[in-house]
């Protein structure tokens, strides 16, 4: 069999050809972003009257009129850097939390039937009209803010971390009971190792769901150093619809960030040896 030869890439092509797939990758989310904002400018200008344009203002007056005004651009950071230490501090206990519960439960059949309903049924009320009650019994200050956080991101990180355990390979274990290792051992070097990619899939679903509790927990609990969340009711009380866009931008600018971020965190943690991670 006769080979053939291909033509070798001269070597100041080789970059070019790296940089277009990340070119490709790039392009989808600029083209979105695009068609968002014609959208927008196609409703501000061309379907709202003059008179009613204040409901949506063109994306231009956002930006010269808010987030390039130095002075608003400082209240909505400051209120940006609250709602983040809230919605970072409900993330983390929902993630200690949560882990825990989805083991105990991965260990004993009783725990998982007493503790999973309650669990779903926690998720399954509408948080909002679980707010008063946090309000009455925490107060109205950071606390509530973050409780807010936690029951909102908790569930998925105990649902996926028990569906990691119990989806571990029966042979694996079968291999360990052969090698006589105890429940402990067999859960640090077995379990978690294994449920690690479904873990990190729920702590990146639950920091977005903690961003959106933080959010929800600022426009409830008004007390202490207001969050964005406040700023957005407030700014929405008094017709500022500039401020009002550009508080949410802000706002959904900070919730891709952290997805983001735990989007690299589990290529970091699993992406050479699972596919969740590529």
């Amino acid at each position: 069999m006769v080979g053939i030869a291909l033509p070798a890439v001269p070597a100041r092509t080789r970059p070019v050809l790296r940089l277009a797939p990340l070119a490709r990758k790039a392009a989808v989310p600029l083209v979105c972003i695009g068609l968002a904002l014609g959208a927008w400018y196609t409703v501000s200008l061309l379907l709202l009257a003059p008179d009613r344009r204040f409901l949506l203002p063109p994306p231009h007056a956002v930006l010269t009129e808010s987030l390039m005004d130095p002075a608003k651009l400082e209240v909505m950071l400051r209120a940006l850097a609250v709602t983040a230490r809230v919605a970072v501090t409900g993330l983390f206990c929902a993630a200690v939390l949560g882990i825990a519960i989805g083991v105990l439960m991965s260990q004993a059949k009783v725990i998982e039937r007493v503790v999973y309903p309650c669990a779903v049924v926690l998720q399954a009320i509408p948080v909002l009209a679980v707010v008063p009650l946090i309000g009455l019994w925490f107060g109205y200050g950071t606390a509530a803010r973050t409780i807010v956080c936690v029951l909102i991101a908790m569930h998925p990180i105990i649902a996926m971390t028990l569906f990691g355990i119990q989806s571990v390979d029966a042979n694996l274990r079968e291999l360990f009971t052969l090698g006589r290792a105890n429940r402990l051992r067999r859960l640090i070097s077995l379990e978690l190792p294994a449920a690690l990619p479904s873990i990190m899939t729920s702590l990146r679903t639950a920091a977005g769901l903690s961003v959106t509790g933080a959010i929800i927990g600022d426009m409830f609990f008004a007390k202490g150093q207001p969050g964005i969340g406040t700023l957005l009711d407030n700014y929405r009380a008094r017709l500022q619809s500039e401020d009002l866009l550009a508080a949410l931008a802000l706002a959904a600018l900070f919730g891709v960030t952290v997805f983001a971020i735990f989007t690299v965190a589990q290529r970091l943690t699993v992406g050479r040896w699972h596919a969740s991670g590529r």
